[in-house]
């Protein structure tokens, strides 16, 4: 699930943290947001699906080839953990194209395992939850296949998809993220480049680059094409999305890992 562009000035909160390093092969990271008023809120694609709490229920969150829009409650808080794009099949012991887009209730896959967690979540605080969570996936002991990260990590950095080559097969690649993300590489790629363009809001507010330079960097044929791919996958255009980040994003943390909640039986792996 992709990263909300949050308001500094209201209650709303968004921040992440470094998973576990017991945890770091299935965990991008994990995250607790409140929000300050009620809203729709839009959360981009990132390839990835986050295990979600919202006080409620425990479901698992897809976002691969459509930005998500969610009406979320004032004060409402929500604690999570995000699985590395390609790793949730694994974890999750299903086939990604079976999973819709949005939230489905985790109890409709892993049953009375969910239904515990869920009890154990209700009665802990927002930090005790994110490790419940990071519990509840380390005793999975997923283990993703590595020539889909491998893939993953490359379509992130290519410009073309035809510059990746994990040494298997373009139609056994392509079986392979789909089973594992739920897109094949063509739109895993547009997504994965997407999110570098959005890693490049920060410089683009502060005039350290432009949107010509951007689409260069990228691989976009110009800047024209780099705003088509900005309203498929987000509703907006590359100059919208550079506004609401002037107005509203905040900072970043430093992100270090927190070992605090990895179980006992994972402490001291690789």
């Amino acid at each position: 699930m992709g990263v909300p562009l949050r308001p500094l000035a209201a209650r709303s909160v968004y921040r992440e943290v470094a998973p576990p390093a017991a945890l770091a092969g299935v965990l991008a990271c994990g995250w607790h947001g409140q929000t300050g008023w009620a809203r729709p809120l839009r959360v981009l694609p990132d390839g990835c699906a986050d295990l979600v709490w919202d006080g409620d229920a425990l479901t698992v969150v897809v976002t691969v080839g459509a930005p998500l829009r969610l009406w979320v409650p004032a004060d409402a808080s929500r604690v999570g953990v995000r699985l590395r794009c390609g790793a949730a099949a694994a974890v999750l012991g299903t086939s990604m194209p079976e999973l819709p887009a949005g939230a489905t209730r985790l109890s409709d896959l892993w049953g009375a395992d969910a239904r515990r967690a869920e009890e154990a979540l209700a009665a802990a605080d927002s930090e005790a939850q994110r490790g419940i969570l990071e519990t509840l996936v380390a005793r999975r002991s997923a283990t993703p296949d590595r020539r889909v990260l491998a893939a993953v990590r490359a379509l992130g950095a290519a410009t073309r998809t035809s510059d990746v080559a994990v040494g298997i097969s373009e139609r056994a690649l392509r079986r392979h993220l789909v089973h594992a993300v739920g897109a094949g590489p063509k739109q895993l790629h547009r997504v994965r480049r997407f999110q570098r363009f959005l890693r490049l809001l920060e410089p683009l507010v502060a005039g350290r680059t432009s949107l010509a330079r951007a689409a260069a960097e990228l691989g976009y044929a110009d800047q024209s094409h780099l705003g088509r791919e900005c309203r498929r996958l987000s509703g907006s255009s590359p100059a919208a999305l550079v506004r609401v980040a002037e107005k509203f994003q905040t900072p970043a943390p430093p992100v270090r890992h927190d070992r605090r909640h990895v179980p006992s039986h994972h402490r001291g792996t690789r």
